[in-house]
């Protein structure tokens, strides 16, 4: 995925704060290592000063004179004593520099009894993966040292490793898919089920990195991001392979995340997204994130196989061409956009012919969004109708050069139902919901380098664009608001980016005069 900079404003601005932030940081920690010992004596000296409070808070009443004549007597006697007064002077600065130690127990240097045993079960669940009997100096034998193949690793509180680097042999297949499979398995399975690993293999160097990641943010609503025109914002991800990142909101806070960015229009190596995942892991989410977006700066039409009227809140929006739940009616529109994007095809090519910039309306960006289309298909097929994705093959093949972008979304169940055209042509790919490997590398093309989970929040998954990484995603929250389960926080962001309401032609008083005796009406689907 190729990243595009930062506005001036947003990339200037975040590195002189950055840098300020360091300059602070590197100023506060040698001014505590200069007055290290000053603030040490200042500690002892106000604990001792405590102490001489509390002590004569509990002397009683009638014994406080003679505590302070005896007080008095003492000082006296150092006054009058020859050098008392300097004597007495440092005997308080040792004592207060004795008061205000550090009385924190050290640090244990090394792991403790439970991490260690935890290190060397690891490491030798690795000996039969990374040791060979031809080796005439392993590193990985029973009963040998881990010290030397964990340079590094730290842990959490209940003692479960949460990084670890690891050393391994030169002559360890690391670059096939299957040896790397075996070890991220055995890794997940002895470090701790139920959490999710990132590895990072360096075959350069023969090392494996093992991080574990934080959940991602499963909080962030639908809103305006700043994006380009031609930018969608799929989800959201990990700060590991992806340095953008975005300010978003969260009420009067703002957070920056980085974003996992589908470049689509004439440039886009990508043109076409394929969603996949189980019910209810979010994919008609996507889409409706998706249309929101789109309609910024383009028209969009709908088509929805499952009929359960999830986009109803979109019919008659500006930019809302159709938004279809029959077989009829998503015939006639997968027409129309074929003709419109044949249409697009044949005005772009006379105006380069001619030498003349492609007309304003061939720029307007195109968008199809088809939730399960393969439902359709048996529609179709038991009523001897032609099915709907046949109608794709051209916004598919010519979509790029016509400005047109198809979004097609499906359940694995339906998978086999899907045409040629769409698996060809969709190159940018992303799969919610909990999936197994095989299924996630059938689809992405790719296997993760991160560990499923079995269990996820709705929107949560995994995505990849052409030939590039595999990113983790959280789509952001973009429910139905007509829907009674949404809250009253994600309903209202939701309505608040739905674009006015379009009149109808029928409701609006045109004078018949008014209309050119030439003009052409052109009919929407």
């Amino acid at each position: 995925m190729v990243r595009r900079p930062l506005p001036r404003i947003l990339s200037t601005g975040s590195a002189q704060i950055a840098r300020s932030r360091e300059l602070v940081r590197t100023a506060a920690d040698s001014a505590t290592d200069v007055l290290h010992p000053l603030i040490t004596i200042t500690r002892g000296f106000g604990r001792l000063a405590a102490a001489a409070r509390r002590r004569w808070a509990e002397t009683p009443k009638d014994r406080r004179g003679p505590l302070l004549f005896l007080v008095a007597s003492v000082v006296l006697v150092v006054a009058l004593v020859p050098y008392g007064p300097l004597l007495a002077v440092i005997s308080v600065m040792a004592a207060s520099a004795w008061q205000g130690r550090d009385r924190r127990p050290p640090e244990p240097e090394g792991p403790d009894e439970s991490q260690t045993q935890r290190l060397r079960s690891l490491y030798d669940a690795l000996v039969p993966y990374f040791s060979a009997a031809e080796d005439p100096d392993p590193l990985y034998t029973h009963g040998g040292e881990w010290e030397k193949v964990f340079p590094a690793y730290d842990f959490d509180g209940t003692d479960r490793i949460t990084h670890l680097l690891i050393r391994y042999p030169a002559y360890f297949t690391d670059g096939e898919a299957e040896s790397r499979a075996r070890i991220e398995q055995l890794l997940h399975a002895k470090s701790g089920r139920g959490r999710e690993y990132h590895f990072g293999w360096d075959e350069e160097g023969n090392q494996l990195t093992v991080t574990v990641l934080a959940p991602l943010p499963t909080d962030i609503t639908a809103q305006r991001f700043v994006t380009a025109p031609g930018e969608t914002v799929l989800g959201f991800t990990d700060p590991i392979q992806v340095l953008r990142t975005l300010p978003l909101g969260y009420g009067d806070e703002r957070r920056d995340v980085p974003p996992v960015v589908w470049r689509t229009g004439i440039r886009s190596t990508e043109p076409h997204l394929l969603v996949m995942g189980q019910p209810g892991s979010g994919t008609s989410t996507l889409l409706r994130s998706i249309a929101l977006q789109a309609l910024q700066y383009g028209d969009v039409v709908i088509v929805d196989g499952g009929g359960t009227g999830e986009y109803a809140c979109l019919t008659g929006r500006d930019g809302v061409l159709a938004v279809e739940c029959g077989l009829a009616g998503a015939l006639a529109s997968l027409e129309w956009a074929a003709a419109e994007t044949e249409r697009r095809l044949i005005a772009t090519n006379l105006a380069r012919q001619a030498g003349e910039p492609p007309p304003d309306e061939t720029k307007r960006p195109l968008w199809i969004l088809l939730d399960r289309p393969s439902a359709f298909t048996h529609l179709a097929a038991a009523d001897g109708r032609k099915d709907p994705q046949s109608l794709l093959q051209v916004p598919l093949r010519h979509g790029r050069a016509a400005n047109v972008t198809v979004v097609v979304a499906d359940q694995f169940e339906s998978a086999e139902a899907l045409s040629d055209p769409v698996r060809q042509h969709t190159r940018a790919r992303v799969v919610l919901g909990p999936a197994t490997p095989d299924q996630l590398e059938a689809v992405l093309g790719a296997p993760p380098h991160t560990t499923p989970v079995a269990h996820v929040p709705p929107g949560r998954g995994y995505a990849r664009l052409g030939v590039g990484p595999v990113h983790r995603i959280q789509v952001p929250a973009t429910p139905d608001p007509y829907d009674d389960a949404t809250s009253e926080t994600d309903r209202q962001a939701v309505l608040g980016l739905l674009p006015a309401r379009t009149t109808p032609a029928d409701a609006e008083a045109v004078p018949s005069e008014a209309v050119p005796s030439d003009a052409v009406v052109a009919e929407a689907p």
